[in-house]
């Protein structure tokens, strides 16, 4: 495995340890809010992400990546897993022959990561923030990207 390719492992466990955060233990009524103005609900902003990760995905193994249905929050929760834990597998196994590992961070990546901070928004304007930590010292490992994440080492006071 290229460092190239470790350091999309390492990004990609990132994402899994952010979003965790971001949707776990949710109050029942945040998957559909809605604040107004046409911004997606969380649970549009799941299903896009894990569309996104999809499409990353598409560039080792076909997908037809025109079109999914919105499932219900722990559908989509589980298909985020599924598709992180694809990823992960084909970053570690094999190197994409479409673009390159900076197009694949720059592009669909760093969205992911992108629409994380509009879940973590949206936590706080649902009356459940999720505490802040300093992320230089979160236990992100390569390769667990699945919904058991490590508590936070330094959470901010």
């Amino acid at each position: 495995m290229s460092n190239k390719n470790a350091m999309l492992r390492h990004f990609l466990a990132s994402i899994a340890y952010r979003v965790t955060k971001a949707i776990k233990n949710a109050p029942k009524t945040y998957p559909n809010l809605y604040i107004g103005k046409g911004a997606r609900t969380p649970l549009k902003i799941l299903h896009h992400i894990t569309g996104v990760l999809t499409y990353a995905h598409s560039f080792f193994e076909h997908y037809d990546t025109t079109h999914f249905d919105i499932k219900s929050w722990d559908a989509e929760v589980d298909e985020l897993y599924n598709i992180l834990s694809k990823l992960d597998k084909s970053f570690q196994e094999k190197n994409s022959i479409k673009v390159t590992e900076e197009q694949l961070l720059q592009g669909p990546l760093s969205d992911s990561m992108a629409h994380i901070g509009q879940l973590l928004m949206l936590r706080r304007i649902a009356d459940s923030p999720v505490p802040s930590e300093n992320f230089i010292f979160a236990d992100i490992r390569k390769g667990e990207v699945g919904p058991d994440q490590p508590d936070p080492i330094a959470p901010d006071e």
